[in-house]
């Protein structure tokens, strides 16, 4: 009984508290990070489950990936990343967690006029977080730079340049992303967006994806996205389904 009170305690709570806040901003589904900050002291979780083809032999499943925030100050936010995934290859299968990543997110500069509202996002991978088959050799660093302009009250631009690592060689893959969002109603959001790896002594691969959102409350919402490979290089296709809440 008292757990039941609990809930519904917090449930209520976080429906009035949703009602004074701007809405949720999450940076899932698409690949390019949003630069909203999480409002000083909330804690927020965005995860999700995808089902993605690579080629002919292999599929990977994220059963799920999680990114957990918190809001230092109006300025920062903390990050923590967890993955768990299972592999088949060849008909053969293998799961387990993929290494822990932390990290965070710090504001640079508020949209005015041309310059677009931007945040620096930075992560390492700790090597010997993750299961057996998922430890890496190295730290695994990562970074970008989330920019966004707002184009009307129904559409944004946002596009993320950076780099990471693999935790096994030191050769950089260079990243990019650039979406376009646009308001359906003030509930439904949708999105498509172009993204690609290049690999230092690789070929690049390009990648294609859309998706729709549906905001619950002002503190909960939830997504569904999909994407095409454009290279030959490029996974195949995957379909992505998750929610993003905050308390």
């Amino acid at each position: 009984m008292k757990t039941k009170i609990l809930s519904l305690i917090l449930i209520v709570s976080t429906s009035i508290y949703s009602q004074t806040t701007e809405p949720i901003q999450a940076d899932r589904p698409d690949q390019t990070e949003t630069p909203a900050i999480v409002p000083k002291g909330m804690f927020q979780v965005e995860t999700g489950f995808t089902f993605q083809k690579n080629d002919a032999f292999s599929k990977t499943f994220s059963l799920p990936s999680i990114l957990w925030k918190y809001g230092v100050n109006e300025n920062f936010e903390l990050r923590l990343i967890t993955e768990f995934l299972s592999e088949e290859i060849n008909n053969e299968k293998f799961s387990g967690s993929s290494p822990i990543y932390v990290g965070f997110k710090v504001k640079l500069a508020e949209e005015k006029g041309i310059i677009p509202k931007t945040s620096f996002i930075a992560h390492i991978g700790l090597p010997n977080a993750a299961s057996s088959r998922y430890k890496t050799d190295y730290f695994a660093p990562e970074f970008r730079f989330a920019m966004q302009h707002t184009l009307s009250e129904k559409f944004s631009l946002s596009y993320n340049l950076g780099s990471e690592w693999d935790g096994f060689s030191a050769e950089p893959t260079f990243l990019y992303t650039l979406t376009t969002g646009y308001a359906i109603t003030p509930k439904i959001g949708s999105y498509i967006e172009l993204f690609g790896f290049a690999p230092q002594n690789d070929k690049a691969n390009h990648n294609f994806d859309g998706g729709i959102t549906y905001l619950i409350n002002n503190n909960f919402m939830v997504d569904l996205s999909s994407s095409i490979g454009i290279t030959d290089n490029a996974p195949d296709h995957y379909i992505a389904f998750g929610f993003s809440f905050r308390i």
